[in-house]
C-alpha cells in the first residue's frame, strides 16, 4: 500500500531532512510550510498521515489538529521543541497519535510512523463498503471502481462515505451536509451540487445518465438507486 503523508513544518531545514527520510521509504510526501498552507491542502486531498509541527507562525499546530479533527481521524504525529508535559498532553488530548520532541533521529520518527501504519492500516482492518463495482475503503480512504484506484478529495469522500451508508434513502443538501461534515461545514449549500457534479464524473460511466448518484428534482439526491 502507497502511503501519503502531509508534513506540517516551517523550518525548511528541518522538512529538507524529513522528506528526505520519507521518499527513502518510498512513501508520497506533501510540504505544507504554515498551518494555513496545512488546512488548505488538507481540505483538498486526503493524506494518512500529518507531521505537525507545534511551533509555527500565524497558527500553531494545535490549532491545525483541532480544526484537522473536527473533520477527520487521520493519524497525527507531533513535532515540538518543546519538552514540557503539559504540551504533549495538550496534543494527546485534541487528539494526536504520537509526540516527537525536537532534536530528533529521522531514523526514531521513520520507525515511528511504520508502527503508527501498522497499528492503523494493518492487515484486514482496513474495512470497505461496497455498492455495485465502487469499494469506498474507510480508513485508507481510498476508492477503487472494478479494482482501479480513482483519486478523490477529502471533501468527495465524505460526500460518498455518507451516500453508501444510507444507499436508496433521498438525502437533501442540508441532510448531506449535516451527515457528511456537521456543524464544521462553512460553504453555500449550492457548493454540494459542484462535488457531487465531479463525482459523478469520476464514478459514473456516463455521468449525464448517472446510474450510481441519482437526482431526485425537488428532494435531493439518491445513491444506488438505479443499480
Amino acid at each position: 500500500m502507497s502511503y501519503k503523508i502531509l508534513l506540517v513544518e516551517d523550518e525548511a531545514q528541518i522538512a529538507s531532512i524529513v522528506l528526505k527520510y520519507l521518499d527513502q521509504e518510498s512513501y508520497t510526501c506533501v510540504w505544507a510550510k504554515n498551518g494555513f498552507e496545512a488546512l488548505e491542502k488538507l481540505d483538498d486531498e486526503i493524506y494518512h498521515l500529518v507531521i505537525l509541527d507545534v511551533m509555527m507562525p500565524g497558527i500553531d499546530g494545535f490549532e491545525v489538529l483541532k480544526e484537522l479533527r473536527e473533520l477527520s481521524d487521520t493519524p497525527v504525529i507531533m513535532l515540538t521543541a518543546k519538552n514540557q508535559e503539559m504540551d504533549r498532553i495538550k496534543g494527546f488530548d485534541l487528539g494526536a497519535d504520537d509526540y516527537v520532541s525536537k532534536p530528533f533521529s529521522p531514523r526514531e520518527l521513520v520507525r515511528r510512523i511504520k508502527a503508527l501504519f501498522k497499528r492503523v492500516y494493518g492487515e484486514n482492518e482496513d474495512a470497505y463498503l461496497s455498492v455495485g463495482d465502487l469499494k469506498l475503503y474507510t480508513q485508507s480512504m481510498r476508492l477503487f471502481k472494478e479494482d482501479v484506484e480513482i483519486p478523490i478529495t477529502g471533501t468527495e469522500f465524505r460526500l460518498l462515505l455518507t451516500f453508501m451508508k444510507h444507499k436508496n434513502a433521498v438525502l437533501s443538501r442540508d441532510q448531506l451536509i449535516q451527515l457528511s461534515f456537521g456543524t464544521s461545514y462553512d460553504g453555500y449549500d449550492r457548493n454540494i451540487d459542484s462535488h457531487i457534479k465531479r463525482l459523478r464524473q469520476k464514478i459514473e460511466t456516463s455521468p449525464k445518465n448517472p446510474k450510481y448518484l441519482v437526482t431526485k428534482y425537488g428532494a435531493g439526491y439518491i445513491f444506488g438507486g438505479d443499480l
